[in-house]
């Protein structure tokens, strides 16, 4: 790496690096009852919720693609492009839509974003916000209908395009030279961050410099990431070529699919004209026998867990054996999901060293990594946690530090070789009150201490969809405070309350509250519209 970029074969991507930090805090409804619940399960969803939230979603898109206007839209010409990494496919779609609507409301022309992800994604009632998105699903061809069915690779060389937000697709393998900026926020480790990041260092004329904004990643784990291939890619051990062999007996072993499956599999996926449903519909047996199964061992092993409890003071051997039987089926599950992706990791390493004349394994690999990325071990539908009390009070976005991280010579410490796989075993169930957990979470997201000034409080919540209504602003613009509230105005903030029954009932009940409620609201658009945080509208000669 050292050498191609000393000699221009490649940019460094490590120059003009800057990450953000995201604090937050939640509240829990008090008229909610609080209840025990799986701790680790709880504090991941918790964490994905945030994520989702639109107001997360919205604070990152503004970052971005202001941005993107300011530091990269002019490059090449032009012609600069940029890609926002996300972790999961809602994330994507959140993305997406967030893109979309910004770009309207602030009148931005000749900016557009492509989404890609694989499938199709729908919400659950357990995801935040998800007024108007519940019942739909949403595609990559449905997401993007200026594409009519061209390539995606090729419609973003064009100047239709200028962002494309990608959840798991194009982080890897995938060469344009003209992106000059990524947007991260997805944890990044390893080859992947590696890979993921080297999508910017394509050379192109006039290109001389890139932009990363990392929202999540610690620039100590970037380097360190790096580092093992700046100069010397050492090997701390010896890989065993042979170990490819083992794996590939293992999977055929476990009867969650056949080679037939395989071979049907690696028949579709090289169509050209091929679609992600087609092989979603290939590996949709394989992917029910352990979803099927999986559900089974997982309710198993809940009950095993209790008989260890009952049976830890008459020690009967018979009783714990069985539970013992049960946990290992959950064992046996998961650990098939993990051999899938070593299997597939381990092939693509290995392969490029050592001619293995083997179709079959090749054709294994692809398949083992597109089930991996299936295989889900629960959904928000089948997960018992609760998450209706919760609301996001308070929220932070604020550049961390902008630097160029810089590589060293001889500092890798060496890559470990690949070596046995192991077998995750089924944890512990650690139970604890959803509202210890948040107040845990709290404690670790808001360290620096949140202000008054980062409380999402209700009059911001519905300042912030009243803006939506075009009707309401036109008569915010033209109107003083008095006249408006007369108007739709006073309507259109009772209509934006329904997510805030306890706090419209306050202000319905009591007129002078009422009043007093619709000029706070009033005045907070105004400063918005002064600020610039919310559409102008038309020129005052296009205004009626």
């Amino acid at each position: 790496m050292r050498q191609a970029i000393e000699e221009g074969y490649i940019l460094d991507v490590l120059r003009n690096y800057t990450t953000y930090k995201v604090a937050w805090q939640l509240a829990q409804q008090a008229a909610k009852a609080d209840t025990e619940v799986d701790a680790k399960k709880a504090k991941t969803k918790l964490a994905h919720w945030v994520k989702l939230h639109d107001y997360n979603i919205a604070q990152k898109v503004q970052v971005i693609v202001e941005h993107f206007r300011e530091h990269v839209a002019g490059l090449l010409g032009g012609q600069a492009k940029a890609m926002v990494v996300t972790a999961s496919r809602k994330e994507a779609v959140r993305y997406k839509r967030g893109f979309d609507k910004y770009i309207t409301l602030r009148g931005y022309s000749g900016l557009s974003a492509m989404v890609a992800f694989s499938g199709e994604v729908e919400f659950s009632a357990q995801d935040p916000n998800v007024e108007g998105l519940l019942g739909d699903k949403f595609s990559e061809g449905g997401m993007n209908p200026g594409l009519k069915g061209r390539d995606m690779r090729k419609a973003f060389d064009t100047d239709e395009y200028q962002v494309m937000i990608v959840a798991q697709k194009f982080q890897t393998g995938f060469d344009q030279p003209k992106l000059c900026a990524m947007y991260v926020d997805k944890p990044l480790g390893g080859v992947e961050c590696v890979q993921t990041l080297s999508r910017l260092n394509r050379t192109h004329r006039g290109k001389s410099a890139t932009y990363v904004l990392d929202f999540v990643n610690d620039t100590d784990e970037i380097l360190k990431a790096f580092q093992e291939y700046y100069q010397t890619a050492t090997l701390l051990d010896l890989s065993d070529s042979g170990h490819i062999w083992m794996l590939e007996e293992k999977l055929k072993q476990s009867g969650i699919f056949t080679m037939t499956e395989v071979t049907h599999f690696a028949e579709v996926f090289y169509i050209k004209s091929k679609s992600e449903a087609a092989l979603s519909n290939v590996m949709k047996p394989a992917r029910d026998r352990w979803e099927g199964c999986y559900k089974e061992a997982q309710q198993a092993a809940d009950k095993a867990r209790v008989i260890f409890e009952r049976t830890k003071k008459t020690n009967d051997p018979v009783l714990i054996a069985n539970a013992e039987g049960e946990l290992k089926e959950l064992d046996f599950l998961g650990g098939f999901k993990a051999d899938l992706r070593s299997f597939a990791r381990y092939y693509e390493f290995m392969s490029q060293i050592v001619d293995y004349d083997s179709t079959d394994l090749e054709k294994l690999s692809l398949f083992a990594r597109h089930l991996y990325r299936l295989l889900r071990e629960s959904t928000p539908e089948d997960d018992p946690i609760d998450l209706s009390s919760v609301e996001l009070s308070h929220y932070r976005l604020s550049v961390l530090k902008q630097q160029d991280l810089l590589l060293v010579r001889d500092g890798q410490q060496g890559l470990q070789a690949g070596s046995d796989v192991g077998t995750r075993k089924a944890r512990d169930k650690k139970e604890e009150f959803l509202s210890q957990i948040i107040a845990r979470l709290n404690d670790v997201f808001v360290s620096d201490g949140l202000t008054e000034n980062d409380l999402l409080d209700y009059a911001r919540t519905i300042t912030n969809k009243v803006s939506e209504n075009e009707a309401v602003m036109h008569q915010i613009r033209n109107n003083s405070a008095k006249q408006a509230l007369l108007g739709d105005f006073a309507s259109a903030v009772m209509e934006s309350a329904d997510a805030h029954q306890n706090q419209m009932n306050q202000v319905l009940s009591n007129k002078t509250i009422a009043a007093d409620f619709g000029r706070i609201v009033f005045d907070l658009l105004v400063a918005q519209m002064k600020a610039g945080q919310v559409g102008q509208g038309p020129p005052s000669s296009q205004r009626r």
